[in-house]
């Protein structure tokens, strides 16, 4: 499948072609599609677990840059009131519990008419520390933010990870969200 994550240093880059065999299932269907005209790898949960992702066999990585294209929306007999999330994860870290930053975004929420929703457009957490709830209970605002999404469009984004600080750029914007 030509769909690929790009995760790089500024000593090498490294292309990871992504397909079933290249990727652990951690409580997600894994398949092979076409979407909106790009081939791509269509997760979707197969449980109510909390860690529901698929992990990149093999790869290590702790700083780089990474960048993708996402697309992502709720099924149609979803609960309206779900929001979808699509979203990287990296430090990735597999034991009893796995462990791992994430950039994720809430298409749902990019252009919808309550503006405190549209500022959870997108979001960072440290899994599983640092939940969502959490960060935004002991820190309001600082690690999740507007940016303009349309539900199940393609984005751009391309994650800048060095040391402990980690910036998400969507769109080609030259600031991170």
């Amino acid at each position: 499948v030509p769909m690929f994550f790009v995760f790089g240093t500024t000593s090498y880059a490294q292309e990871v072609s992504l397909n079933p065999k290249t990727l652990e299932s951690i409580n997600v269907n894994i398949q092979e599609v076409t979407y909106k005209s790009k081939n791509a790898i269509r997760l979707t949960e197969s449980s109510q677990a909390v860690e529901n992702i698929a992990i990149i066999n093999d790869l290590q990585f702790m700083d780089g840059t990474i960048t993708a294209e996402l697309a992502g929306t709720t099924l149609p007999n979803v609960n309206p009131t779900f929001r979808g999330f699509i979203g990287v994860a990296f430090r990735v870290k597999k034991g009893d519990t796995i462990r791992y930053d994430c950039f994720y975004l809430r298409p749902t929420n990019g252009r919808a008419d309550d503006q405190v929703r549209r500022n959870h457009s997108t979001q960072y957490i440290a899994h599983p520390e640092y939940p969502w709830q959490r960060l935004r209970k002991e820190f309001p605002s600082m690690y999740e933010s507007y940016v303009d999404l349309v539900d199940g469009e393609w984005t751009k984004i391309k994650i800048e990870v060095k040391g402990k600080q980690a910036k998400l750029f969507v769109h080609d914007s030259a600031q991170p969200s």
